[in-house]
């Protein structure tokens, strides 16, 4: 089974570059074939697919889970062959990311013995992570109507995807240093059990700057996913309801002052509850989302055989809608299901993990890989209101499969710290 899974991923890519191959016209009368412009991505695909190779080699030389990585890999094999398909201008530009991404999950798991020391500073974790929230709310540029990058020159990046590893950093580090102050609090109020307030401070802090994100920067899916992830990890550390429930509260009371003095996000709520009443305009997106999921039923239309092309950036935001109508609601299923035993797995390597920081750790990191599908998926569907995260593994960017290939890196290292315990 762990054979087959490793070897999935580039035979589902090069069946759907075939598909694409004969689209074009081969073999017909009059094809004319010119590998520079029609094949010109093969030196790339080749050394994605002696990087995978080598990724694997690595991880059995260590002993390490490598079950991670190949639901990772075949993720990115979906998104490779749905580029390939919506913008094959942008596909030999992936498979360096993707090349890029698999670099530094090697460099993750080759330097992990200086990467763990971070865990013993919680608060320099604090002040970075923060200092990277704030960036993009200094000096960012909008991009897509979101104000989450940063440029240099003709390169830009997302902080926020790497500001989502320094945040599991500095969770792990400060709910395993203080859980014996958070999991017995002194105080109550009503049927509230709280810590002093310095000790639940930093996590109020947190909360705030993610709807400060929304409200200013705009960004909706990066300020769902950060305040998730700090109710997440506080509850895996402190298994108390009255962190998750003072959460729900605040993000309640936020939600409700950023709709009423905020007209932006008015409009983001109104697009989310009533698609229909525009869907010409600021609803074209969601709407056209929506049609191409009910287009898709079971089956779906077939690969390069549906028309997700009229949804606007359809080759990141909106890429589950594409796969959900040529591949249906089985292909859809199928690549939630990635996510879910990316999860699973992951969380198995945190139990088997005997420091409770690092237990934190891999939890975190496997808890924010599935939270932020959810996210995303739920936005194309209406679940939620529309997010501009990324999918990740599958959608196009460089910022979102580094960070991405970084979480699977750290959930590889810590295969070994359970080994290592069971040897010990």
């Amino acid at each position: 089974m762990t054979a087959g899974l490793k070897f999935a991923p580039v035979g589902l890519l090069l069946c759907a570059l075939g598909v694409l191959f004969l689209k074009q016209g081969a073999g017909q009368a009059g094809w004319v074939f010119d590998w520079h412009t029609q094949l010109a991505y093969l030196p790339w695909l080749a050394l994605l697919i002696c990087a995978g190779a080598a990724s694997y080699v690595l991880a059995a030389q260590r002993r390490l889970d490598s079950v991670p990585l190949s639901l990772a890999y075949l993720l990115l094999a979906v998104g490779l062959a749905e580029i390939a398909r919506l913008k094959p201008e942008l596909f030999t530009a992936q498979l360096r990311w993707a090349c890029v991404g698999i670099a530094f999950w090697a460099l993750t798991v080759v330097l992990w013995e200086r990467l763990r020391n971070f865990l013993a500073y919680p608060y320099v974790l604090g002040i970075a992570t923060t200092i990277i929230l704030l960036l993009p709310l200094l000096f960012g540029v909008s991009i897509g109507g979101n104000t989450n990058w940063l440029a240099f020159g003709g390169f830009s990046v997302q902080p926020s995807e790497f500001g989502k590893i320094l945040l599991i950093f500095f969770l792990a580090a400060y709910l395993a240093d203080h859980r014996a102050v958070l999991t017995l609090p002194a105080r109550r109020f009503l049927f509230l059990h709280l810590p002093p307030v310095r000790f639940i401070a930093p996590l109020v802090v947190l909360w705030g700057l993610a709807v400060l994100m929304f409200v200013i920067a705009r960004d909706l899916g990066a300020a769902l996913l950060f305040f998730g992830m700090a109710v997440l990890m506080t509850y895996m550390g402190t298994g108390r309801k009255s962190y998750v429930f003072l959460a729900g509260l605040f993000i309640l009371v936020a939600a409700a002052l950023s709709y009423a003095l905020f007209g932006h996000v008015r409009v983001r709520f109104d697009i989310w509850l009533h698609p229909w009443a525009d869907p010409n305009g600021m609803s074209y997106q969601v709407v056209q989302s929506l049609f191409a999921i009910g287009t898709g039923g079971i089956w779906g239309t077939g690969f390069a055989e549906g028309h997700p092309l009229l949804i606007p950036e359809v080759h990141t935001d909106f890429i589950f809608a594409a796969i959900a109508e040529e591949f249906g609601l089985i292909g859809a299923v199928f690549v939630l299901m990635c996510y879910a035993l990316l999860f699973w797995r992951g969380s198995r390597i945190a139990m088997g993990v005997p420091r409770a920081e690092e237990s934190l750790l891999a939890a975190g990191c496997a808890a924010s890989l599935l939270l932020q599908a959810f996210i995303i998926t739920a936005g194309v569907t209406k679940l939620l209101p529309l997010t501009g995260i990324t999918l990740p593994f599958v959608s196009y960017g460089g910022s979102s499969m580094s960070a991405s290939f970084i979480l699977v890196g750290i959930l590889t290292a810590l295969s070994g710290e359970r080994r290592g315990a069971a040897d010990g």
